[in-house]
């Protein structure tokens, strides 16, 4: 449907003065490219990537197919784009560095691409280039977009208008805008949810900036004046809805039901950060190396990933939206203690949730007590057992 002459008039005259007094509504120009830039990732579109006069087309090898391929190659025409990987992903293709780097890919398909950003191993030659100056700035926003940290890239300098015209984005925009999108954390919905087992749970759902909804979820009725019991805990659709035997998601969240209860009350805080940061996509893929030998470590690394890639500022700022501000974590991981306590929230105590251990698991457990420093030290006995040995549960410690 068309606009009146009214209508039209009036965003003309919009169109001509200062629109910082709407930024209330419209929101911070550079934090909006860089929504729009997320949006044009996830949909499998190039975005142009800006830093100090430079101008670069990227695209992320996620998800494409060879007609994608050449039409980019066209839009990068007569430059033949070259591919940018992380640091981690060159180290597990057994090339030196502690940057990204840029591999040769002229004449290469679409599979071969994404081979080269993905595979286990690469049986070929492999020619470097000079990342360029927004590799960095590309690769976070493709994290961002949850596709993998590999991309497609080439001087946008010479690129044809489009139409519709290609979304700019300026690179130290991107490298700010996680702090943004925490800052922009706010509280969607709540409503009272009863749990089986007779637990009663208040559902808060918070909302961000590019639409993430992690959730809060209060059990019982927890005095706030004492250091409340809490559970951070990375969704996991595999585990915690499925039972999947693969991890110890599942158990651990039913574990901190458990808990909660026995401690009169508490919170779950249940973030978007699936695959320890990954996404859901990228998790699948860690688990096809895992099958094709690699731990959950290198598994992430192979994909160019770092370790654990969660940003605990989301749960900070959870916390400090419902008045919480001293905790005792039920975790089994070091690592949640030190990013809450370096964010100001006061981490009294640590209660531990083991679950039990079975054929399909105990690599993966394994990795995380030996490599990611998990406090996992009363399950390593059973972890050296046969694996029909580990299938019997171990007991959980209970609280203190």
């Amino acid at each position: 449907m068309g606009i009146s002459k009214k209508q039209g008039d009036a965003v003309s005259r919009n169109g001509g003065r200062d629109m910082g007094r709407d930024a209330g509504l419209l929101g911070k120009p550079e934090h909006v490219a860089v929504e729009r830039g997320i949006a044009e990732f996830r949909s499998g579109r190039p975005v142009v990537i800006t830093w100090s006069g430079v101008a670069v087309l990227a695209l992320p090898v996620d998800g494409m197919t060879d007609t994608r391929l050449a039409a980019f190659r066209r839009l990068c025409a007569p430059v033949e784009p070259h591919l940018v990987i992380t640091e981690r992903r060159a180290q597990a293709l057994g090339l030196p560095g502690t940057d990204a780097i840029g591999l040769v890919v002229s004449g290469d398909n679409a599979a071969a691409i994404v081979a080269l950003a993905a595979d286990a191993r690469v049986e070929r030659g492999l020619e470097v280039v000079e990342a360029g100056p927004v590799a960095d700035a590309a690769i976070e926003l493709a994290k961002l977009a949850q596709r993998m940290p590999a991309l497609l890239v080439a001087d946008a300098n010479k690129v044809e208008p489009c139409d519709p015209p290609l979304v700019s984005v300026a690179a130290d925009a991107i490298t700010r805008f996680r702090r943004t999108a925490i800052e922009s954390l706010a509280v969607a919905a709540e409503a009272d949810v009863p749990i089986n087992g007779g637990v009663s749970a208040r559902f808060v759902i918070f909302r961000d900036a590019i639409g993430g909804s992690s959730v809060a979820v209060i059990v019982g009725s927890p005095d706030l004046r004492e250091p409340v019991p809490l559970r951070l805990h990375s969704a996991c659709l595999t585990g915690d809805v499925f039972g999947s035997r693969r991890c110890d998601c599942g158990d651990q969240l039913r574990l901190a039901l458990r808990r909660l209860e026995e401690q009169g009350g508490g919170v779950i805080l249940y973030l978007e950060q699936e695959g320890r940061g990954l996404g859901l996509a990228n998790k699948m893929r860690a688990y096809q190396l895992q099958d094709a030998g690699l731990d959950t470590i290198d598994a992430n690394s192979a994909l160019g990933f770092d370790d654990d890639e969660r940003d605990y500022g989301v749960a900070v700022r959870m916390l400090q939206i419902l008045g919480v501000k001293r905790v005792k974590l039920l975790t089994n991981n070091p690592a949640k203690l030190d990013g809450l306590t370096q964010a100001g929230i006061e981490v009294s105590g640590r209660i531990p949730l083991h679950g039990p251990v079975n054929a399909d698991n105990r690599r993966y457990l394994t990795a995380k007590a030996t490599r990611a420093g998990h406090k996992l030290d009363h399950l390593l006995a059973a972890l050296a057992e046969p694996a029909d040995a580990a299938e019997a549960p171990v007991a959980s410690e209970r609280a203190p």
